[in-house]
């Protein structure tokens, strides 16, 4: 199995810029965490740690692609160090804040600043299609992204809360904007990588998320982040009502675990089924994978059910980042990835605020609801918009198939 991995790694430069890319994208998983961690501690009120957070996540959420369009237009090296630069001086100015006991209104306009990062993840996959594309080793290397996406949110979470509770508060945003700007450093120096700007057709003008069928993955998948948001928070609710509050990070490992066997795994494979097929079908076992939540009783069953449950979710990704680099015009591919990766971000945040205000009314168990309903929507986004990304996937194989011919 392990084979297809080391092939994707023989172009020199690709060890290089995805192992940059791992420690650029740790702060996606530790800021938010670090922020609710720090606040707590230091100011003691819990929904203005949750808000300033909640600042944050929206605000990476809706500048994040904007910052990608202009890493499309310009040039990653050009874009990144600004834009890290940025982040990480509104996020020392949100500690020093913390710290010296500023008002309130200091600290969500630094978490707005802050939330500027540049998304990694979408400029680490946007290199592999620049190096990879139209071969099958492309879909290996997504699938090996999709893994280490997930080592990040296993791994991150546990390193910034811990820091922050056992050296000072403050500890694990600092550690995460080291991250950030050392990765960035890193990622940025490899220029034998970078992808080339691409001229932009008079037709490539304004945002890319105005296909029709990247609105259908954006919109799918905002849908599945809300499942991945309602899992977390009713997994701790759940895990408290047992008597077991801690047990609660060993099952969402075990989910993340689940994930990333599924992702190794899929990344071997060489299916013949079209990938807007296997991205209807992903979603298809998503929805089918949340209806045993209805049969969970105890921590041991609730582990079960979310590790068959993560065995759909790296899968969907790797297919979903496939779809967007074959229907998006080449010149704006990081843009289009990290519309995806925004669509989930922003579920999250809606699932976790939902499934908190279920458990809050109704208990632990009513929140699993929020998830299974939104593995339905999934499926009936992904249903709506098939027909869409059906036929803008096979004119970008037409059109790949026209350019090869003319090559040739």
């Amino acid at each position: 199995m392990f084979r297809s991995y080391r092939e994707i790694f023989q172009t020199p430069g690709t060890k290089g810029f995805s192992a940059a890319g791992f420690i650029a994208r740790m702060p996606i998983s530790m800021m938010g965490i670090g922020i609710v961690t720090m606040l707590s501690q230091l100011r003691g009120e819990y929904w203005l740690a949750g808000a300033v957070a909640a600042t944050f996540a929206l605000a990476s959420a809706l500048l994040a692609p904007h910052i990608s369009r202009l890493a499309d237009r310009l040039g990653q090296s050009r874009v990144l160090l600004p834009a890290a630069g940025i982040s990480v001086t509104a996020a020392a100015i949100l500690l020093l804040c913390t710290r010296l006991g500023a008002p309130d209104w200091t600290l969500f306009l630094a978490a707005l600043f802050a939330g500027g990062m540049p998304n990694m993840a979408a400029m680490v996959r946007a290199r592999w299609a620049a190096i990879l594309g139209g071969s099958p080793k492309l879909h290996t290397a997504f699938s090996f992204e999709s893994v280490v996406d997930e080592i990040c949110f296993i791994v991150g979470p546990i390193v910034s809360v811990s820091l922050s509770v056992a050296v000072f508060p403050e500890a694990g945003p600092l550690l995460s904007c080291l991250f950030l700007l050392t990765g960035v450093v890193l990622f940025t120096l490899q220029k034998g990588t970078e992808p080339k700007v691409r001229p932009i057709d008079p037709e490539e003008k304004g945002s890319v998320i105005k296909l029709g069928s990247l609105q259908a993955l954006v919109f799918t998948l905002a849908a599945m982040g809300v499942i991945f948001g309602a899992v977390d928070v009713v997994t701790v609710a759940f895990a408290e009502e047992q008597g077991n509050k801690v047990a609660a990070s060993i099952v969402l490992s075990i989910y993340a675990v689940g994930s990333c066997l599924a992702g190794l795994v899929y990344g071997t494979l060489s299916l013949k089924a079209p990938l807007h097929r296997q991205f209807l079908q992903a979603v298809a076992l998503c929805m089918v994978m949340m209806l045993p939540l209805f049969l969970v009783s105890n921590l041991f069953s609730l582990a079960i059910v979310v590790f068959f449950a993560g065995l759909s979710v790296a899968p969907t990704m790797i297919v979903t980042m496939g779809l967007v680099e074959k229907i998006v015009p080449r010149s704006m591919v990081t843009e289009g990835m990290t519309w995806a990766i925004t669509g989930l971000g922003i579920g999250v945040a809606f699932g976790s605020a939902a499934a908190g205000w279920v458990i809050d009314g109704f208990g632990s168990h009513a929140g699993f609801m929020v998830a299974i309903v939104a593995g339905v929507l999934a499926m009936l986004i992904a249903g709506l918009g098939y027909r869409s990304l059906r036929s803008a996937h096979i004119r970008a194989i037409s059109r790949a198939e026209e350019a090869a011919v003319k090559h040739g």
